[in-house]
């Protein structure tokens, strides 16, 4: 998305070293984008391909392309004020910190546990004789020490070479079924089949990732991009981060489609479903193929487990600079502070419990219940902090003319807000439907 008729950027923006062409500095938005792809996102595209073949395929594509315009305008925000997602958020009053900071809290606790079985599930497949639960600790411990004593760059390189993996898997399993094109193509017509609005809404609401999104701001500022002069390399850096995210999520569908509607294959739940697909692809294709596509399953959970101990810990310890009343980037809040390195230890050991232990109900329903609120808020707060000059807005938190919303990015913002909103509800439906008896069904 452009901002209004399109302005120009000021000073032009910056090469890589020695002249080389501008793809070569692409790197917060791939990671923002493998953060958000984990095995969640893989399943529900794998499950819509199973369950309806094609039809879905361009809600897989609006999925990559509704993330686009959240991630640019987050990334435009902080480049154009050189101020934090938090710092906006902030302005608008103390309500938003009301919701941050039980949300960051609760969510880093359940996703911290969830991550670290995510990792070790695929890894447990190739070696059953490892112990889910203490392999699943193994990455977690893996994942700090990577992010507590690396730098922003090592991290962004670990995540690009993650990243290469799951593109020769994933895609290499879509390529191997050798997809019908014409079905392909007919896939991007914007169908309903009927029954299909709970995964219509998990796949473009899902595919990558939540919280992460608001973390590109942080990863820009990590990366050196911190002024408006930056603002058309972030922009390539988004559009191309999100192209090989529609590349993924497309491949798993046409996975799902090719290998398992066709051939009637029901799928397990939850991560299960990858394993399940490594079976049948071993099946198809040879062993050799299906512990490759574990490989895959592997790097995608592990990515963005590191995306979130790396991009969240930059969050919350922002968010605690500023009730502190720090500066803006004060050290104790940039990757490697003291109070980054608070919230990395709350992601890692924390959730230890939940693997050694039955999941507390209560837990879990506070995590769903303001999961399901935090896309939609998003949404509507950068429709507020990107458009016009707001009376007793905290000095330098308003967005200078020339990179304010134009009526495409308003646009786009909108629908977001609307579906994020449908699928916050829905959400919120199955969490309470187990304690409220009328909302099943």
């Amino acid at each position: 998305m452009t901002s209004a008729d399109a302005p120009t950027d000021g000073p032009a923006e910056p090469a890589a070293p020695g002249g080389a062409p501008r793809w070569r500095v692409v790197g917060p938005g791939l990671v923002v984008a493998a953060t958000g792809v984990g095995a969640a996102d893989l399943v529900a595209t794998l499950v819509a391909g199973a369950k309806f073949g094609y039809t879905l395929l361009w809600v897989a594509v609006l999925g990559a392309v509704i993330k686009v315009v959240l991630v640019e305008g987050a990334g435009r925000y902080s480049l154009a004020t050189q101020r934090t997602i938090f710092e906006g958020w902030r302005s608008l009053g103390r309500w938003t910190t009301w919701y941050f900071a039980p949300y960051i809290l609760v969510w880093g606790l359940v996703y911290g546990a969830t991550a670290m079985s995510s990792s070790a599930l695929p890894v447990v497949a190739l070696f059953p004789d490892l112990p889910l639960r203490w392999t699943a600790i193994a990455f977690g411990l893996a994942g700090l020490a990577l992010v507590w004593f690396g730098s922003y760059a090592a991290f962004e390189k670990i995540t690009a070479a993650l990243v290469g993996v799951m593109f020769v898997t994933v895609v290499g399993a879509a390529v191997l079924t050798l997809p019908n094109l014409g079905e392909v193509l007919l896939g991007l017509r914007p169908v309903l089949p009927d029954d299909s609005l709970v995964n219509v809404l998990g796949i473009a609401g899902g595919v990558g990732g939540t919280i992460t999104l608001a973390a590109y701001g942080y990863w820009l500022r990590e990366k050196g991009w911190h002024t408006p002069r930056f603002m058309r390399v972030m922009r390539i850096d988004n559009a191309v981060a999100y192209a090989v995210t529609g590349v993924f999520v497309v491949s798993m569908l046409v996975v799902g489609a090719e290998l398992l509607y066709s051939a009637g294959i029901a799928m397990e739940t939850g991560d299960q479903a990858l394993v399940q697909l490594s079976d049948v692809l071993t099946d198809r294709y040879g062993e050799v193929f299906g512990k490759v596509f574990l490989v895959g399953f592997w790097a995608s959970s592990f990515s963005s487990l590191i995306g979130v101990w790396s991009g969240v810990s930059l969050m919350f310890a922002d968010f605690v600079g500023n009730l502190r009343d720090l500066p803006s980037g004060h050290p104790d809040t940039r990757t490697g502070g003291r109070l980054f390195k608070g919230y990395l230890l709350w992601l890692t050991f924390p959730p230890m419990l939940l693997l050694l232990l039955d999941e507390p109900v209560g837990l879990i329903l506070a995590y769903g219940v303001l999961g399901a609120l935090f896309m939609p808020f998003l949404a509507i707060t950068l429709l507020v902090l990107l458009n016009k000059r707001r009376p007793g807005a905290l000095p330098h938190s308003d967005v200078p003319q020339e990179w304010r919303n134009g009526w495409l990015s308003n646009t786009g913002l909108v629908v977001c807000a609307v579906l994020f909103l449908l699928l916050g509800a829905n959400e919120l439906r199955e969490v309470l439907a187990p304690y409220v008896p009328f909302l099943e069904g």
